[in-house]
């Protein structure tokens, strides 16, 4: 499939700015149980520990950390339903982008700074630092135009490419559920 240029996503940019700044929704949750192979979801399990059961987050480990484990604030992927739907044209080349949760949501770091907590259904992720940027592997299957969009400094701060998060209250999360900012309504903050 030919690769979008530098001026296709400048202007399907428009479209994907729309993203709700809260109340999203879950489009689509894909599970990675080994390197190179994806299942799609329409239901899954976060935990604490490893993430989103069944992907190998956790078993993959990362080039990040000293001793090679898995990296405690890249558990889960996210990213943005709009842009990745802009850059694959067709819904069933979604998972090739490699996250497991796609979010019709804006991820820039004005809506979701470092800490925001997202409620995605019986769940509670938290966004972390580290950036999540275009690979190798992104680019060979959305174009290095894309990757390059992406990483301008006018486009940087949208997060584009995605964010990373961890998981801080485990939950079942099925597509279609409500992605909103903040607890859910019946948790209680800590200390009380």
């Amino acid at each position: 499939m030919k690769h979008l240029t530098l001026e296709d996503l400048e202007s399907g940019l428009a479209h994907v700015v729309q993203s709700p700044k809260d109340n999203g929704e879950l489009k689509l949750i894909v599970r990675r149980p080994v390197d190179g192979e994806r299942e799609v979801l329409q239901e899954g399990q976060l935990d604490l520990e490893v993430g989103l059961v069944g992907d190998n987050w956790k078993t993959r480990g990362s080039s990040k950390t000293q001793d090679g484990s898995a990296h405690p604030d890249k558990q889960v992927t996210i990213t943005n339903a709009r842009m990745i739907a802009l850059l694959a044209r067709e819904e069933g080349r979604w998972p090739l982008a490699g996250d497991q949760l796609f979010i019709d949501l804006d991820l820039g770091a004005r809506n979701l700074p470092a800490g925001t907590q997202l409620t995605i259904g019986s769940a509670v992720v938290e966004v972390t630092p580290p950036p999540h940027n275009g690979c190798k592997k992104f680019a060979a299957r959305f174009g290095e135009e894309a990757v390059k969009f992406m990483s301008l400094p006018e486009n940087k701060e949208m997060h584009l490419r995605g964010i990373n998060a961890k998981v801080v209250e485990p939950g079942v999360i099925r597509i279609g559920d409500r992605v909103s900012k903040g607890q859910r309504e019946n948790s209680s903050p800590v200390g009380i």
